[in-house]
């Protein structure tokens, strides 16, 4: 198994950790200063030792600014050196597998190395929004193709479609086709193809192919277990994979005490709740959240969803973490602080590395 995809854990934690990104737009905040946000969380990630940095695709959502992957990537190889980036993920059917095998190739060329193709079937948005980006009313089309899209791309990036093939002579590139004579110009690496979900069909189907597997717990927590248990049934080994490797996706927030972290995190819930009612907007401000009044519904769904956000001092922080680990067996934790401020979630990805004793690299 590769260092591309198995970790190394760094500190005291048990399993390698992550950062998963959403670029949150909070109220009073632009997206230039989210992005900006985010680039300095990819910094102090790679100065902390955190394992990777990935981005997250969603469309139409005023709150968050990561609707372009491979654009917010670009920019984050040309302010980090080591750290892995990559995408939490690509929703592939919103897009040709060709232009994908292309912006993944490029980046590549620009990190060698250090790229991560995360790849999710679900659109990231609305039914409407998803029929925008795929000029198309067959909504359940691309989710319905995952298997033949997926097959798809991976023979552009491997650059092997066979003789006659339609698209046996097309070529992404950068890519394997720029490689000379055996003596000549060395391949460009592939970057490592990762299946995300948050249900079983992407946890079977990354167990078939013997690929790595990213499960969102941070938002289907009651599928975690079910789905890595699918996954590690299901797997077979690959030319990728000796054994099953899985990391979660973890709403993570440390606060230096417990009332702020409390805080902080009821802005999340807050704007899950106008979202799942068709009010989506930007992240609400802590005083908005906690003037906010909670109809009856409103704070069964947020108590839930809280329930699910591991928030608190760095040691409760830790404390959680690890015990979501140990129950779920994950290979690598992937934390997502979602907040109003940038501040708030610099300082938590400070505070739970502090806990963690990660290195100051």
């Amino acid at each position: 198994m590769s260092d591309d995809i198995r970790g190394k854990a760094q500190g005291t934690a048990s399993v390698p950790l992550s950062v998963l990104d959403l670029a949150t737009v909070g109220a009073g905040h632009t997206a230039s200063e989210a992005l900006a946000t985010g680039a300095e969380i990819a910094a102090l990630a790679e100065r902390r030792g955190f394992h990777r940095y990935w981005v997250a695709e969603h469309h139409s959502m005023p709150g968050v600014a990561s609707s372009s992957p491979a654009v917010i990537l670009a920019h984050l190889a040309a302010r980090t050196s080591r750290i892995r980036l990559g995408s939490g993920g690509v929703m592939l059917p919103n897009h040709a597998p060709l232009v994908i095998a292309e912006q993944f190739g490029t980046l590549e060329a620009l990190a060698p190395g250090r790229i991560d193709l995360g790849l999710g079937r679900a659109p990231g948005t609305d039914g409407a929004t998803a029929a925008a980006l795929r000029r198309t009313e067959r909504l359940n089309e691309g989710a319905d193709d995952f298997p033949q899209q997926l097959a798809e791309l991976t023979r552009f990036l491997d650059d092997d479609f066979p003789d006659g093939h339609p698209y046996a002579k097309i070529h992404a590139v950068p890519g394997p086709v720029q490689a000379t004579s055996p003596g000549g110009v060395q391949s460009p690496a592939r970057p490592p193809l990762w299946l995300l979900g948050s249900s079983g069909f992407s946890a079977r189907l990354a167990g078939m192919l013997g690929l790595p597997f990213a499960f969102a717990h941070h938002f289907s927590a009651q599928n975690t277990i079910p789905a890595l248990d699918l996954y590690r049934e299901s797997f077979r080994p690959s030319a990728v994979l000796d054994e099953p490797y899985a990391l979660i996706g973890v709403a993570a927030l440390a606060a230096d005490d417990e009332r702020e972290a409390r805080r902080q995190v009821l802005t999340g819930a807050l704007s899950m709740v106008r979202l799942r009612t068709g009010r989506p907007g930007l992240v609400p401000s802590p005083e908005e959240a906690e003037a906010h009044t909670f109809s009856e519904i409103e704070q069964d769904f947020v108590n839930g969803w809280l329930g699910n956000v591991i928030h608190g001092t760095p040691d409760a922080v830790r404390t959680g973490l690890d015990d979501l680990q140990k129950r779920t067996g994950a290979a690598e934790l992937m934390i997502t602080a979602n907040a109003h401020g940038g501040a708030a979630r610099l300082r938590s990805y400070e505070l739970i590395a502090d806990a963690y004793e990660l290195p100051q690299l």
